[in-house]
């Protein structure tokens, strides 16, 4: 009898098992579909006079308008050390911060808007 037992309980082990195998294996095999930028981030603005002179004058989507900024901001240090959350502005982001010595990373989109068609 105990032989019996340990077969059923072998049996009844085994089974979870091979379900659980099946279930990856159908996962797996949906395929994901490839993520399409938003159309309104891949349009070209123009940078106006000021913010042309930090990031060059060339019409270039707005993401890239972000990626140009933040490299500039780093090359040349002007993240705040002990306010990581805020840009300290040199003589040419002056200009793009309207006047203001500091800002919050949060409102380059803003920002951006207001210096680039």
């Amino acid at each position: 009898m105990a032989k019996k037992v340990k077969k059923a309980a072998k049996k009844a082990a085994k089974k979870p098992a091979k379900k659980a195998a099946k279930k990856v294996v159908k996962k797996a095999a949906k395929k994901k579909s490839a993520r399409k930028p938003n159309a309104a981030f891949m349009v070209a603005l123009t940078p106006n006079a000021a913010l042309g002179a930090v990031i060059g004058s060339k019409p270039v989507p707005r993401t890239e308008i972000i990626k140009k900024l933040w490299a500039y901001i780093k090359k040349n240090g002007l993240q705040d050390s002990k306010n990581r959350r805020m840009i300290n502005a040199d003589e040419k982001l002056k200009v793009v911060f309207a006047g203001k010595n500091q800002v919050s990373m949060f409102d380059l989109a803003k920002l951006i808007g207001k210096n680039a068609k």
